[in-house]
């Protein structure tokens, strides 16, 4: 099995710290809003990495985290006049929901930097001590990137260019301007919590590296997170942690693309961020997944128009041949191993769904061959891709009943409608002879008929 590294910038084949074991952590979402598509992506996808794992024989240890407290959550408390402690703990609330309704399974361990900050304290502490980082005299404590010369490693930036994209604030407390703040002293009205060095916050950065420390000890298997956050934030996490313990923090760093919306980075400043809640009422969670993982997991996802209505469609065509192929063969239980086979091949080679998904095409035109030929082969087919790309979490579902909910409800034309209505005025007159007449002419226009007490309903044939 190989894994992409953006550390080393390759390819590595992956061996574990501890044989048969996997310490994986994902940075999770800052809880200032509700949950966008790359909230979902981003999970979506680590969820995933740890089931591959697992199937490959791992215990896998899966940590999460919810940053519930910073620049952002403290002015969206200052908007609606809601604590911030209290705001974090409504908006974690409302995205555990709209995951749950993703389909998102939980992690091993979930990690707050709110019921961190012992820890936290601890970490700077250490730090301060091997003199790594140093306490302003404003209650700030930052630390000094000068102390660590392996900084830039993961993004290849050096230090000219290391203030792009960054924030500079209170250059005068600082020995450098690119010194980042591990502990925030306090203004006014703002949440905080006693330390060392007078009442404040934890900075983003510290929050994932003590919470690592505090979950799996020193060294990590996997680190993972969106491209975005390669820096600042996940050089600053390397920097501060093996400043600390003198090891290699992560030994395989993972990096999720981009959302675009039609080719422009998905911003609230643009204006084009799609929340989940918004997609999932309109789409399945399936036709998100299957959107989202037909670009491999590297690769920046352009979200166009017809994406996720492309996605249903595909889905269906798939769920009408799954529900044919369960329909014709009821008792077959048969597998058809290749199908997992070849399914694992391609997850082995860094995760790659896309190129597993594109072999569903091929799998679903032998499923309809085999339907033709009255072969029982088409159920074995469908029966091992519900059980191998449940992993995607696709194909989970009753067939017939995610037809009914999502395939394009059919016009049907008014002739057809003149003619159900003169069968359905037959009946009620109890004209069998001609209800019965009427019912085959439907069924010669190609549809059936069913009667129920408050009318009848038509399907196609």
């Amino acid at each position: 099995m190989k894994i992409y590294n953006s550390l080393t910038r390759r390819k590595e084949e992956f061996i574990p710290i501890e044989e048969g074991k996997v310490k994986m952590y994902a940075c999770g979402i800052t809880v200032s809003g509700e949950a966008h598509v790359g909230h979902g992506f981003q999970a979506i996808l680590y969820d995933i990495f740890r089931k591959f794992l697992e199937k490959q024989g791992y215990n896998v240890t899966y940590a999460r985290n919810y940053t519930d407290v910073d620049d952002k959550i403290i002015a969206k408390s200052r908007e609606t006049g809601i604590p911030a402690d209290k705001y974090a703990e409504m908006m974690i609330g409302r995205i555990d929901e709209v995951m749950r309704e993703l389909d998102v399974d939980e992690p091993t361990v979930w990690l707050k930097a709110t019921e961190n900050i012992g820890n936290i304290i601890s970490f700077i502490e250490d730090l301060i001590a091997k003199g790594h980082a140093y306490a302003a005299p404003n209650g700030d404590v930052y630390f000094d990137v000068d102390t660590f010369p392996a900084y830039g490693q993961l993004s290849g930036r050096d230090k000219e260019d290391m203030l792009d994209g960054v924030r500079v604030e209170n250059d005068e407390c600082k020995k450098n301007p690119y010194d980042f703040a591990l502990w925030k002293a306090a203004k006014e009205g703002e949440i905080c919590w006693d330390s060392p060095w007078g009442k404040g916050r934890p900075g983003w950065h510290i929050e994932c590296s003590a919470m690592n420390r505090a979950a799996f000890g020193e060294q990590i298997d996997i680190h993972g997170g969106g491209r975005d956050l390669i820096f600042p934030h996940h050089e600053n996490e390397i920097a501060q942690t093996e400043a600390l313990t003198g090891k290699r923090f992560a030994k395989y760093w993972t990096h999720n693309g981009l959302i675009k919306v039609n080719g422009q980075k998905m911003s609230k400043s643009l204006g084009n961020s799609l929340l989940l809640e918004d997609l999932l009422a309109k789409y399945s969670n399936e036709a998100i997944k299957f959107a989202l993982l037909s670009t491999g997991y590297r690769g920046d996802v352009n979200i166009t128009d017809d994406l996720f209505p492309n996605a249903e469609s595909h889905l269906v065509r798939f769920y009408t041949l799954i529900a044919k192929a369960e329909e014709a063969f009821p008792q077959e239980t048969g597998l058809c191993p290749e199908i997992d086979k070849h399914f694992d091949e391609a997850m082995s080679d860094d995760f790659n769904t896309a190129l597993a998904l594109s072999d569903l095409y091929g799998y679903f035109k032998d499923v309809s061959r085999y339907l033709g030929e009255n072969d029982p082969a088409a159920r074995r087919m469908v029966n091992q891709i519900r059980a191998t790309y449940a992993l995607l979490g696709l194909f989970k579902k009753d067939a017939k009943e995610y037809l009914a909910k999502y395939a394009p409800k059919e016009e049907v034309s008014e002739e057809v409608k003149a003619v159900a209505e003169e069968r359905w005025a037959a009946r009620l007159a109890k004209d069998w002879a001609k209800s019965d007449e009427l019912r085959e002419q439907l069924k010669q226009l190609g549809y059936a008929v069913k009667d129920s007490k408050e009318g009848y309903t038509l399907s196609k044939v």
